[in-house]
């Protein structure tokens, strides 16, 4: 069950979101879609499969923890990815720290998320450092840089790197592997994801025309079988275009129609443009995810942007 949908939690300002949390975390504990998730900013929002299931827990939330909620309204939740190969550099070396990263980002296969390998040499690196590489890789969900959206579906090869026997820390591989993440993601061609539905439509034949139109205008695609006086209608269509789709397939056939959705996967997104105005990300002021590194001079750290890290690498 993959949600598509994110939505943030409003409620009654008495209430600690600490303790709202936990109460979101049991739910969840219960039904895994839900994603709760904790922001720095003490926000707690949910992913869920559609709005059926927001009217559902706002009965059940009174019911098991004695308070009211509100939901804001639902926002589609976008992925990224690459189509090209790039080399990122990653260096974090202020005064009495030091680590450095070479990753390999490459295309990988739809819907298999993040995959890791090192061809790293343990003379560059120990097994325990390219680890420390491997486990922050998945420690998290990463950003992208066109919407700040999840990244997804990338191979990342550990090539080399470099530590110091007296300054590198665990933390240090930390912010070298975002930043050579980061750094490599600003090199390449990056794509906006979003989420699709497979509907599977059942009208009377008479109303067939009016639905494939409205599928078409939805930039979906549909497949249609006949079964006695009723079309059975297959179709792949945007969850942005479709979530709200039921009640005019009603209007359409005066109650007749059904409908059953289910989510396929992410295809490259239809109005990526709209979408990243929208969303207004910023990747620049994304303190989190910083895309230039850190080097030393003379006692003293200072920063070099993405488009001049490679040069100042000690091992390229």
């Amino acid at each position: 069950m993959m949600p598509t949908l994110v939505t943030k939690l409003s409620f009654d300002p008495s209430l600690n979101p600490k303790d709202v949390y936990r109460d979101m975390k049991i739910l969840e504990d219960e039904d895994p879609s839900l994603m709760v998730d904790y922001s720095s900013k003490k926000e707690i929002t949910l992913g869920i499969m559609g709005t059926i299931q927001l009217e559902i827990l706002e009965e059940v939330i009174p019911e098991r923890f004695g308070y009211q909620v509100n939901f804001l309204d639902p926002q589609i939740i976008y992925k990224e990815t690459i189509s090209s190969e790039v080399i990122g550099c990653g260096h974090f070396e202020p005064l009495k720290h030091y680590a450095e990263v070479i990753l390999k980002i490459e295309p990988g296969q739809a819907g298999q998320g993040i995959s890791f390998e090192s061809t790293c040499s343990t003379d560059h690196l120990t097994v325990g450092n390219q680890n420390l590489v491997r486990h922050h890789i998945f420690e998290k969900a990463h950003r992208g840089i066109l919407t700040g959206s999840e990244l997804t579906d990338v191979k990342v090869t550990l090539i080399t790197g470099r530590a110091h026997n007296k300054h590198t820390s665990g933390g240090d591989f930390r912010e070298a592997t975002i930043r050579a993440l980061r750094q490599g993601l600003e090199q390449a061609e990056n794509i906006l994801l979003e989420p699709i539905y497979e509907a599977n439509i059942r009208v009377p034949f008479t109303d067939m025309g009016k639905i494939l139109t409205d599928i078409t205008a939805s930039h979906g695609t549909a497949e249609t079988f006949q079964d006695g006086d009723d079309v059975i209608i297959i179709a792949r269509v945007p969850v942005y275009t479709f979530k709200d789709y039921n009640n005019r397939l009603l209007s359409i056939t005066s109650g007749k129609g059904r409908m059953s959705l289910k989510v396929i996967g992410y295809e490259p997104c239809h109005n990526t443009d709209q979408v990243i105005e929208d969303i207004s990300y910023d990747k620049v002021t994304d303190d989190e995810y910083p895309s230039g590194s850190i080097f030393c001079s003379k006692g003293k750290g200072y920063t070099v942007p993405w488009q001049e890290a490679k040069d100042h690498m000690h091992c390229l």
